[in-house]
């Protein structure tokens, strides 16, 4: 335990003395006050060590906690202060990803101060402004009273660098695969719901989607009837068969050409009441098959939500991380009038229910949970609906899952 408070953009030793005065009860064994590039930071410390000298000196680092690898962190380092001050200038803000320990610190850089916390916030920190618009420190609200502009908690598992701002990079989040676990016992029970009656098929296009579904249902159901359309040699045919064929189900499949496409397509708009083309272009198959559907059982199992929950378009991948939990949240919102509209008008207009297990209440509440980096995962070539596949992964073909 100690105490630490700092201000920067002015020069202002009295006010960091007197914040340290305020919160000294966290220390007591001594306290040292540095000024460095116009940057003023105060560390008070319960117990003398080889990195507090006596008396003021020139340092760049004050920390409240315990780092327990300092010695891994920075070889030749003589303490954890030493060894984070190096550790910050060779790696950079990131380095704090390495900590072990809980700690609040801050560090006077080149590019100004850093402030750090570790991911469940054991040491304290606050900060804010000051009337002059310098961002000052303390490890209790206390120490910061005597100054004009709001007080904030620093927040756990963040850091702060002038170039990038606040940063996350540590929570505290499920492991991938516990998450994966959860996932999948809340698709198997949203899938039990909809095969209850037993008389139901499942659209397969051999995409992950639907693809998940048609594995767990076949788990559940003594037998299962599966439903694919498309053009001669279209590898969504493919890997449908390949699907059936791994899960054990009777399957049909209807191979369309652009004249019946054509010809489809005025009824298509009728049912779908809609000439939104995208719209339009994804419906003609879809009404195809639900045609074909019809004629075997009077209600399957559809795959959509998958992409909406779980991050299957393409553009998606281009986001910033921070901004794909709004947009995953926006394009189910608009679902109604987009997929789902297709799904319910190519399966009515043929007297066919679908049914759409990943909007299930509970599998759409916990996957709205999921962190976006189990959704959209890796970097470089990103890998979209990653956290589906883990929670898949020994029921379906690798060639699917992947």
């Amino acid at each position: 335990m100690a105490g630490i408070a700092g201000i920067t953009g002015m020069s202002n030793t009295q006010w960091v003395e007197r914040a340290l005065r305020t919160i000294s009860h966290r220390g007591g064994a001594g306290e040292r006050i540095s000024r460095v590039d116009d940057s003023v930071i105060a560390q008070a410390w319960p117990v003398a060590t080889e990195c507090f000298a006596t008396g003021a000196e020139e340092a760049s680092v004050v920390l409240d906690g315990e780092i327990h690898n300092w010695v891994e962190l920075c070889a030749g380092a003589t303490c954890a202060l030493e060894a984070i001050e190096q550790a910050y200038r060779q790696r950079g803000p990131d380095f704090v990803s390495a900590l072990d320990g809980p700690f609040a610190l801050a560090v006077v850089g080149e590019d100004g101060l850093f402030l750090a916390r570790d991911r469940v916030g054991k040491s304290p920190l606050y900060w804010g402004r000051n009337g002059h618009d310098a961002l000052c420190f303390a490890s209790e609200a206390k120490g910061l009273l005597d100054r004009e502009g709001g007080i904030s908690e620093f927040p756990p598992g963040h850091y702060y660098a002038p170039k990038t701002g606040l940063v996350k990079f540590a929570g505290i989040e499920k492991r991938a695969d516990e998450v994966a676990e959860e996932l999948r016992g809340r698709l198997v029970a949203s899938v039990a719901k909809r095969v209850s009656s037993g008389d139901v098929g499942a659209w397969l296009s051999g995409g992950i989607d639907s693809a998940s579904l048609t594995a767990l249902a076949r788990r559940q159901l003594p037998e299962l009837k599966t439903f694919a359309s498309g053009f001669e040699g279209a590898p969504d045919l493919e890997y449908a068969r390949l699907v059936a064929d791994f899960v054990g189900a009777e399957h049909h499949e209807r191979v369309v050409d652009l004249e019946e496409m054509l010809a489809t397509l005025p009824a298509v708009i009728y049912y779908l009441e809609s000439f939104d083309a995208l719209l339009v272009r994804s419906s003609i198959t879809n009404y195809l098959v639900g045609r074909l559907a019809a004629e075997h059982v009077p209600a399957v199992l559809s795959g959509e939500g998958g992409d909406e929950l779980f991050g299957g378009y393409a553009y998606l991948k281009k986001l910033d991380s921070s901004e794909l939990p709004d947009e995953l949240v926006n394009i189910t919102r608009r679902l109604h009038n987009t997929a789902l509209q297709r799904v319910d008008r190519c399966s009515a207009s043929h007297g066919l229910v679908a049914r759409t297990a990943f909007l299930d209440g509970d599998v759409l509440d916990f996957a709205l949970q999921i962190p976006p980096s189990m959704k959209v995962h890796g970097k470089g070539a990103k890998v979209e609906k990653w956290i589906l596949r883990r929670a898949m992964e020994g029921l379906l073909p690798d060639e699917v899952i992947n």
